[in-house]
C-alpha cells in the first residue's frame, strides 16, 4: 500500500485571497479522488488541544458511566454510541470504535426540533461542553468558507450552499478506537476499526489523527493511506453533495485499519466533522452530472442511511 501523494495541501485562506484559484484547486481534488488535504484552516491548535484532552477524559471514563449517555432510540445522533454498535453498510461485523455525537444547538421551538433533538454533556468532565462546542463551531464556519469554493467549481453563486445548510443538522463525532490486542482481534475476526465505507452527509472536515490508519479506495481498486500533515484537514465529499451534483463530485469509498502490531496497544482518537444539508432541503441533482438520482429530503436521505448503519 502507497500514500496517496497526489493530494497536495491547499490553504483554506485562499478562498479568501483567490476564489476562482480556491475553486480550482479543491474541485481538481475532489474530482480526482473526493479527498482534500486543507492546510492553513485558522483553527487554533490550542482550541484543538483542548477538545482532544477532553474527548481523551470523557471516555477514559468507566463503561457504566459513559452508558448514561447512550439516548435508546436516538439512532446515535446524540451523546454516547457505544463499542460495537456501528457497522459500515454492507458489512456484518460492527466497527472497532465507539463515539460521541454533537449536533447543532436550536432555540426553543425551532420547527427542526423534532429531527434535532437537544445536545447532551457529560458532567463528568467539566471543560467538555466549552471546548467540544468551540471546535464544533470552528469546524462548521471552515466548512462554510470550503462550501464556497466548491460553490464556484461547479459554476454556481459563491453564496449557493448558504441557504441549504442554514440551520443544516450538522454532527461532530468524536471517535475513540481503542486499543486493538490480540484477543480483541480473536474475538472480532474480519473486523477492522471502521469499515470501508462512504460518509452520508454534504463534506466532511476531519481534523488530523495521531495515530494512522484512514485509507482512501483509488480509482485503479488499490487502498491508500492518507497523508496529512500535521496540523492539516482531511475534507471528502459525502454522499448528499454526490447526489446533488449527479455524481460530478464522487463520495469516495474510505476505512481505518488496524494498527501495525507494534502499535496495536495505542487508543486512536479523531474528530470528524459531518457538515448536513438542512433537514427540509430537498436533494435535487444540478444539470450536467453523469448520473442523476430521484429527488429526496436531507432528512429521508439521512434515516434511510441511519438503518444501513444498524443505527436506527
Amino acid at each position: 500500500m502507497t500514500l496517496a501523494a497526489d493530494i497536495k495541501p491547499i490553504p483554506l485562506s485562499l478562498i479568501d485571497t483567490d476564489l476562482p484559484a480556491a475553486a480550482a484547486g479543491f474541485g481538481d481534488a475532489f474530482a480526482r479522488t473526493g479527498f482534500a488535504v486543507v492546510s492553513d484552516h485558522g483553527i487554533p491548535q490550542a482550541l484543538i488541544d483542548r477538545a482532544m484532552a477532553a474527548t481523551k477524559a470523557f471516555f477514559a471514563l468507566p463503561d457504566d458511566v459513559k452508558r448514561r449517555y447512550v439516548v435508546p432510540g436516538g439512532g446515535g445522533q446524540r451523546g454516547l454510541t457505544p463499542f460495537g454498535i456501528e457497522a459500515a453498510k454492507g458489512h456484518a461485523k460492527a466497527d472497532l470504535k465507539e463515539f460521541w455525537h454533537v449536533g447543532r444547538a436550536l432555540p426553543a421551538g425551532h420547527p427542526y426540533a423534532e429531527v434535532m433533538p437537544p445536545n447532551l454533556w457529560p458532567a463528568e468532565v467539566p471543560d467538555f461542553h466549552d471546548a467540544v462546542w468551540a471546535l464544533y463551531d470552528a469546524l462548521d464556519q471552515a466548512g462554510l468558507r470550503m462550501l464556497r469554493a466548491i460553490a464556484v467549481h461547479l459554476g454556481l453563486a459563491p453564496d449557493f450552499f448558504v441557504d441549504p445548510v442554514r440551520d443544516g443538522n450538522s454532527i461532530l463525532r468524536l471517535l475513540h478506537y481503542p486499543p486493538v490486542p490480540p484477543e480483541t482481534a480473536r474475538a472480532n475476526p474480519g473486523a477492522i476499526r471502521a469499515g470501508a465505507h462512504e460518509d452520508i452527509n454534504v463534506i466532511t472536515l476531519l481534523l488530523g489523527a495521531e495515530e494512522a490508519g484512514l485509507q482512501l479506495l483509488g480509482k485503479d481498486g488499490e487502498w491508500r493511506f492518507i497523508d496529512a500533515p500535521p496540523g492539516s484537514l482531511v475534507c471528502n465529499v459525502g454522499d448528499m453533495l454526490q447526489r446533488l451534483t449527479g455524481h460530478r463530485l464522487p463520495s469516495t469509498t474510505h476505512r481505518v485499519v488496524n494498527p501495525a502490531p507494534e502499535r496495536m496497544g495505542v487508543a486512536r482518537y479523531s474528530t470528524p466533522f459531518f457538515l448536513h444539508f438542512r433537514p427540509d432541503y430537498l436533494i435535487e441533482a444540478l444539470p450536467g452530472g453523469p448520473f442523476q438520482e430521484p429527488p429526496i429530503t436531507a432528512n429521508d436521505y439521512l434515516m434511510e442511511r441511519l438503518r444501513d448503519i444498524k443505527l436506527l
